[in-house]
């Protein structure tokens, strides 16, 4: 027993530690004022005549930032003047009942609300025109559209989760501190996001991953501590080392200075 608890008591400061450290340096101020400058990751559709879908994450705003991240999907179709961004907000939903957002626009690679986004999925060509024909469909069968929970979902993350479980081309494995991508209601059993393994989870609570992208992940009470190919993913700091850029497929892509369009 002497030697548990100090190894609790390292776990414990260890998880707390990113949330703090977001709450430290996170951004502050009135969302109505907060930066949306896109920072480059999208081709500016004008430009670029091939089918483009991209996933991000970014940090999300206020007190849940300290501890998730908010995904989204953006998808052009091949010869298209602008792409269509699909994600779930949690805001106005008990009046509206429409937790779906869909929008169209230039630059899905805005900063949400300050936070610079990351991206998760960088799918160019014939492959992504396959994957936004399917998208649609994808999206209707969501069963929670009407439905928003910050924790344990259903959220944002959940959503994206579902459509990448649907749509295993993708092979979008999400951030651990994507709060909600474990929600899968009633299922106690269902396919890792990426389409690489399985996942056991008790309503997001509680649970665990096996899979060839996410590696091994472990789930208390919506927290994700894992390990896998892409390094260690922990509470409130997700992936360690950081990147950016998760795609790993297009080496000619570097990450730009913030951009005006």
């Amino acid at each position: 027993m002497k030697f548990a608890r100090p190894v609790i008591a390292a776990a414990v400061a260890a998880a707390l530690a990113g949330p703090a450290l977001r709450a430290a340096f996170g951004a502050s101020g009135d969302w109505r004022t907060a930066s949306s400058r896109p920072v480059g990751w999208a081709p500016a559709p004008k430009d670029f005549e091939p089918a483009v879908v991209q996933a991000y994450a970014a940090k999300a705003w206020g007190w849940r930032g300290n501890f998730a991240d908010h995904c989204w999907i953006a998808v052009k179709p091949k010869g298209a003047s602008t792409y269509r961004r699909y994600e779930v907000v949690g805001f106005g939903v008990e009046y509206s009942k429409q937790a779906i957002r869909i929008s169209d626009t230039e630059t899905p690679d805005r900063e949400w609300y300050g936070s610079a986004p990351k991206l998760l999925q960088d799918i160019r060509g014939e492959d992504a025109e396959k994957i936004i024909a399917r998208l649609p469909a994808v999206v209707e069968r969501y069963p929670y559209p009407d439905r928003y929970t910050a924790w344990p979902g259903p959220n944002s993350n959940t959503f994206i989760a579902h459509v990448a479980r649907e749509i295993p081309e993708l092979h979008l494995a999400l951030p651990g501190n994507a709060i909600g991508k474990d929600y899968t209601g009633w299922k106690v059993v269902a396919a890792a996001p990426s389409g690489t393994g399985v996942q056991l989870s008790l309503g997001g609570v509680l649970g665990f991953m096996i899979a060839a992208k996410e590696g091994l992940e472990v789930n208390l009470l919506g927290f994700v501590i894992g390990a896998g190919p892409g390094g260690l993913s922990l509470p409130g700091t997700g992936r360690v080392p950081g990147k950016a850029d998760w795609t790993g497929q297009h080496p000619d892509v570097r990450m730009p200075a913030p951009v005006e369009r």
